[in-house]
């Protein structure tokens, strides 16, 4: 991926209408996405989906790029989001399917380990406030810092922490609720 301010460069000229420079951005952009949307859904093809359904959002959004927050930092919060978006619509496609009705815990003999607690952590995820789930997301499964989040979303960085720590409470009951 190119350097910080070479991305930083081209989500600029892309806000102010540079075609060019959005399609640059796209482009440049589409790796770090799909890794990014890697880590929240197990499966490679829905993590394409949901890379797919980020450089979407992005296309349409940039102009909502303040530059309050470093152009990355904003792409994490969109992926975040748009990843966890993309895991709803799939299970509601998969429960509305007719199909077999999507297990409530993942089968062991045919998902990871891995796959399945992060299957989990999504489920938990929705039980929980958007505010809770977006600063859990940024920072436990994207690696973001406080100051990151607290810039990103224009709030102290204690009540950054406040929130992470009432998530990850309320995760934890989430997942231990759960039958083994």
């Amino acid at each position: 991926m190119p350097p910080d301010d070479e991305i930083d460069r081209l989500a600029r000229a892309a806000v102010t209408g540079d075609a060019r420079a959005l399609d640059a951005l796209l482009v440049a952009v589409q790796p770090e996405v799909l890794r990014l949307c890697a880590r929240f859904l197990p499966n490679r093809e829905d993590a394409e989906e949901a890379c797919q359904d980020t450089l979407l959002a992005l296309a349409a959004g940039i102009g909502r790029f303040e530059g309050r927050a470093a152009f990355r930092t904003w792409l994490h919060r969109l992926t975040a989001n748009r990843a966890r978006s993309t895991y709803r619509t799939l299970r509601r496609r998969w429960a509305e399917s007719g199909g077999l009705p999507v297990p409530d815990r993942p089968d062991p003999r045919r998902t990871s380990v891995v796959a399945g607690t992060r299957l989990d952590l999504l489920d938990a995820l929705d039980s929980v406030s958007a505010e809770l789930a977006e600063a859990v997301a940024l920072r436990d499964i994207l690696g973001l810092s406080y100051r990151d989040i607290a810039t990103l979303l224009d709030l102290p960085e204690g009540t950054v922490k406040s929130r992470l720590h009432q998530a990850r409470q309320a995760l934890r009951r989430q997942l231990a609720d759960e039958p083994a």
